[in-house]
């Protein structure tokens, strides 16, 4: 008998592959030499604080690049085909799917958009039987719950009309927003029409409470097999469960982590899914297929043993063509997370994940596992611990089950227990998704890279500099959180399942941060020995020379053949080198502090929501290619004073040059001093050129000015001694 086609294809990328490889056997051979170069030049005369500094520099950007090259190694493509799923599966067969949102702050993450991202995964092509959407509301805000309830309400005319007519933007904002429509059958229009002003009702009551009050510990249930627009007809519902946790200073909560084994405990009380989907406040459901897209690898017999979760990408709806900041992580989801997928899979991502229940017990839950074990573990609900071995989905849900989920969902629960350590998502980083993901692959689990043509998801990508920068410093204090602990990549994952080049990824993601201080030493120390004439670099006339030029020219031609085989335009490429160095001034080097102020305990974590909200300047800006340096000082005076030391030292060590003829000794240092005034011209622009609210404050300038001038007072002093 012929074997049945297969529900998904998995496609080794040969070409990239190759390419990478021959890439990185020249590139390690001048690399090599390089280093041999610096070597041997300290064996003829002793090298000078500037030259180990330029050395030591070049040493961390030749270890990051080898471990960068793990991502690179075997890429991976997939498909899938849901249609063959459905030939095979009828409703009934399909897992059941508990999908996870969460909020925290109504301010940044407004109740209206929470609503859009609830309607999109409550109105999802699958079975509605088989859906349960769980909103933590970490606030406690009443206008929240407000929302959940509008949104409920409008769910019994909006899912049925999705459903009836085959709607493909399910998220009602962005369905209405829409210039293009299509004729979708008799009935389309009146029926629109009706939802239209269902929505426009939604929305008026929203913007009309204000006076609610907030709801501290509480868990609501809102559910309704037997509703649809016209009351009529027998339309299954998905159900919405609101929970908000009654936060106790005496008690951590984890922040999102915290939420997430929240809702991960409720809903094993109520629906106890097989599969979590979970989704950020603004990442709306875009493609209603995406259930099923993953459920063709997670019920694929011959991966699903070990499968822990499938990850797409994180895409966004308000990307401006120019995207300045790199909204849209390309590097990341177009290049590393490929790469991951052809070893052990990729890095679990925040959100747009599905993620198999059991992966998240770990091997905690077994069939002898004794009950009195499992409740050390677990915490002292009875209830949990029974409903492990129990696949039971509750449709009545009583008092006394809400009364227990309310004392599950309250902080001071994980007291004493397993949560966050060896059950569900873990704590100890602000970056909770790297962090377990990493200890699932470190168990043997695996991971699915899944990027299909449509987006399965929409979010809203940051639109100002200083949100971008902020967010990235976040990032980058969670991997160092882990990275200064014994779970550390570097030494915990050599005890692991996970082979060589998939533990090289996390060494290099937990790591990244370092690459604070070669920029800082090579945005500083060459343009300092420029002005005083002090050659760090061969002369051009010298063949070591080539060496140097080598290694620059071929890593920006890989750059840019990444960028084109993407599909993104050479711009991408010029604006990425820009967007990496700011976050290796400011986001690597505030995550560095901040991660060293905490494992000294001098400073508690934090975590601030990014900001969702956005004004309409503040777009104008960022849609015309404008930065926005309406930013904090911490923020923008690093990036000032870098440029301006580097203005200063261009002029003055290139008329230098000029004068007493070093231009062959010096070409190196006027070059990259050139080359970094290029790639920051916007923050040039922004000091002396343009007059709107973006422009650098001039106060911002003076202060740069200020520090620039002192930094070459100072330098000048130990260059002399």
């Amino acid at each position: 008998m012929e074997a049945p086609p297969p529900y998904n294809l998995c496609n080794p990328n040969k070409k990239s592959a190759i390419i990478n490889r021959s890439y990185a056997l020249l590139h390690s051979i001048a690399i090599t030499s390089l280093i041999f170069y610096r070597l041997s030049s300290f064996f003829h005369s002793t090298p000078s604080l500037p030259l180990l500094l330029a050395f030591t520099s070049e040493l961390i950007l030749s270890v990051l690049w080898l471990l960068s090259q793990a991502f690179l190694w075997r890429p991976f493509t997939r498909q899938t085909f849901p249609e063959r799923l459905l030939q095979d599966k009828n409703d009934d067969e399909l897992p059941a799917i508990d999908v996870f949102i969460c909020t925290a702050d109504p301010e940044t993450e407004p109740p209206l958009e929470v609503m859009n991202t609830v309607l999109s995964a409550m109105a999802m092509d699958y079975p509605a039987e088989k859906l349960s959407v769980y909103v933590s509301d970490d606030g406690g805000c009443g206008l929240t719950l407000y929302a959940m309830k509008e949104a409920w309400e409008f769910s019994r005319y909006w899912v049925p009309f999705c459903t009836r007519f085959g709607i493909k933007t399910r998220c009602p904002k962005l369905y209405f927003s829409r210039f293009d429509d299509e004729f979708l059958g008799q009935g389309y229009e009146a029926e629109k029409e009706k939802i239209k002003v269902q929505e426009a009702e939604s929305n008026g009551k929203m913007l009309e409470e204000f006076n609610t009050k907030n709801h501290p510990a509480h868990v609501e249930v809102m559910q309704d097999e037997s509703h649809n627009a016209n009351g009529t007809n027998q339309v299954k519902m998905p159900r919405l469960v609101y929970v908000s946790r009654e936060k106790n200073p005496s008690y951590h909560h984890h922040f999102k982590a915290g939420a997430l084994n929240v809702l991960f405990r409720v809903s094993n009380m109520i629906s106890n899914s097989p599969y979590i989907l979970v989704l950020d406040c603004d990442m709306r459901c875009n493609d209603p297929t995406s259930a099923k897209q993953a459920m063709c690898f997670h019920i694929d017999p011959k991966i699903n043993s070990n499968l822990a979760f499938v990850q797409f990408p994180q895409k966004f709806h308000n990307l401006s063509k120019m995207d300045i900041y790199d909204g849209q992580l390309r590097s990341t989801f177009l290049v590393k997370w490929p790469g991951m997928d052809g070893l052990q899979g990729p890095m679990l991502s925040g959100s747009g994940f599905y993620m198999k229940r059991k992966a998240l017990y770990r091997d905690i839950v077994q069939e002898d596992t004794d009950f009195t074990q499992l409740k050390q573990y677990l915490g002292p609900s009875n209830e949990l611990v029974k409903s492990l071995k129990s696949a039971k989905y509750n449709t009545d849900v009583t008092s006394r089950l809400l009364e227990e989920t309310r004392f599950l969902a309250s902080c001071k629960y994980e007291e004493g227990t397993q949560w966050g350590k060896q059950v569900g998502f873990l704590y100890m980083s602000l970056l909770e998704d790297y962090f377990t993901g990493f200890n699932l692959h470190c168990e043997g689990w695996k991971s699915i890279f899944y990027n299909p043509s449509s987006p399965a998801f929409l979010g809203t990508a940051t639109t100002k500099l200083n949100d971008t920068l902020l967010q990235g410093s976040r990032w980058n204090c969670g991997a160092l959180q882990v990275t200064f602990s014994r779970f550390s990549p570097l030494i915990y994952g050599l005890k692991s399942r996970m082979s060589l080049l998939q533990r090289m990824c996390y060494v290099y993601l937990s790591l990244q941060p370092f690459y604070f201080f070669p920029i800082w030493c090579l945005a500083t120390i060459p343009q300092l020995c420029l002005l005083h004439g002090i050659p760090l670099y061969p002369k051009v006339s010298n063949s070591w020379f080539m060496v140097f030029s080598y290694i620059f020219i071929m890593s920006q031609l890989k750059h840019l053949e990444e960028v084109l085989s993407t599909g993104d335009p050479i711009r991408t490429w010029w604006n990425e080198q820009r967007i990496w160095m700011m976050k290796a001034i400011i986001s690597y080097t505030i995550g560095m502090l901040n991660a060293v102020l905490k494992l000294l305990g001098l400073k508690e974590a934090n975590f601030v929501p990014t900001n969702k909200v956005a004004d309409d300047e503040q777009i104008t800006f960022y849609q015309n290619g404008l930065f926005n340096f309406q930013a904090s000082t911490v923020v923008l005076t690093p990036l000032i004073t870098l440029v301006t030391l580097n203005m200063i030292c261009f002029a003055a060590g290139a008329t230098r040059t000029i004068v007493d003829g070093s231009f062959n000794a010096m070409f190196g240092q006027i070059f990259l001093s050139f080359y970094v005034l290029m790639v920051q011209y916007p923050l040039i622009d922004g000091m002396i050129f343009r007059k709107d609210k973006g422009r650098v404050p001039t106060s911002v300038t003076l202060l740069s000015l200020a520090i620039s001038a002192s930094f070459l007072c100072f330098g000048s002093l130990i260059i002399k001694s």
